[in-house]
């Protein structure tokens, strides 16, 4: 595929005409119907991820293609983007799946640890269980926002995967540093601040959860101090994310889990979905084309938002795009 960029493809509906309306209205929006079959993976570790299949049974599906979905940062695989995608993808036969990240299926985690901007390996050990599951199929992924940063570092420090045929990542944030503090100015705290609050009361759930049957993991968590005085995005990446999963601090981990340092390794035929008022993700942090592999196209629109692209089309213009793209 040629690299470079298309802009100005998505219209927004009337309504919406701005980036925080369409990143609010997405996430406020009615919610699809979509009947899930759950499935455990057990980790190496002694952890597990659930993921949560559509109704089309991959073995039964139309053709051979499995769409693998990764969330964001406090998401799910109730999601609205990622049922709104697998509706569609129910209107067509194909098969898809929604991978919950650890801690995020409506089950804690075993662990202390769990999930961040950049856990590929999570992402890669899932995979090479179901491609051993189904070795006869294809699989494209769809990340959106963290899931979507964790999907292009993957797919950078992999190469090449034959059994993926392509992939899709909506609203990166390629530049963790720069995501992070932009949620420290403007209405752009606001977001910042929801997902302060959703996190620290997240680990504290688990410290709880933890200390009646698996005690150490507990006091790992205890020993990160008080969360209560946490209010920024970065200060719960530096005093929690970071030195939960081998990182030296905030800075450290953004500087190895930014997706924009693997984009140039990428061997997968990619499509980067990505708005220029999209109020959590800054401008000047979205790529320039020499920073991409010739695999990597990016469609920057100017609306649309974090995650949005509403339009008035009854399937919105995001969903049509992922399906398009993955049926040529």
């Amino acid at each position: 595929m040629t690299t470079g960029t298309l802009e100005n493809e998505f219209v927004p509906t009337w309504w919406l005409p701005e980036g925080h309306s369409q990143t609010l209205w997405r996430k406020f929006s009615p919610v699809e119907e979509v009947q899930h079959k759950r499935q455990r993976i057990e980790l190496e570790d002694e952890d597990f991820i659930d993921i949560d299949w559509s109704i089309i049974d991959p073995k039964e599906s139309k053709g051979d293609t499995i769409v693998f979905f990764l969330h964001g940062l406090c998401g799910c695989s109730r999601s609205p983007y990622i049922l709104a995608m697998q509706s569609l993808l129910n209107t067509q036969g194909i098969a898809s799946l929604a991978m919950n990240f650890r801690g995020c299926s409506g089950e804690m985690n075993r662990l202390a640890r769990a999930y961040h901007s950049g856990v590929s390996e999570d992402v890669n050990e899932v995979f090479q269980k179901l491609s051993a599951e189904y070795p006869l199929h294809n699989f494209v992924f769809v990340g959106y926002s963290l899931g979507a940063n964790v999907l292009l570092k993957w797919l950078g420090e992999m190469g090449s995967l034959p059994n993926i045929r392509k992939a899709v990542a909506v609203s990166t944030p390629f530049a963790l540093e720069h995501c992070s503090q932009a949620m420290l100015r403007g209405i752009s705290r606001v977001y910042g601040q929801y997902f302060v609050r959703q996190l620290v009361k997240d680990f504290r759930n688990k410290q709880q959860y933890l200390q009646s049957f698996r005690p150490e993991e507990a006091e790992r968590i205890a020993m990160l101090g008080d969360t209560g005085s946490i209010a920024s995005i970065w200060e719960f990446d530096d005093r929690i994310t970071a030195p939960l999963h081998g990182f030296e601090g905030a800075e450290d981990y953004y500087r190895r889990c930014s997706s924009a340092a693997f984009l140039s390794a990428i061997e997968t035929d990619t499509l980067l979905i990505q708005s220029k008022n999209d109020p959590l993700i800054p401008p000047d942090s979205i790529p320039d084309r020499d920073s991409l592999s010739p695999s990597v196209h990016l469609q920057l629109t100017e609306q649309g938002g974090h995650v949005g692209f509403v339009s008035s089309n009854p399937r919105n213009w995001l969903e049509q795009r992922i399906l398009n793209f993955l049926q040529v």
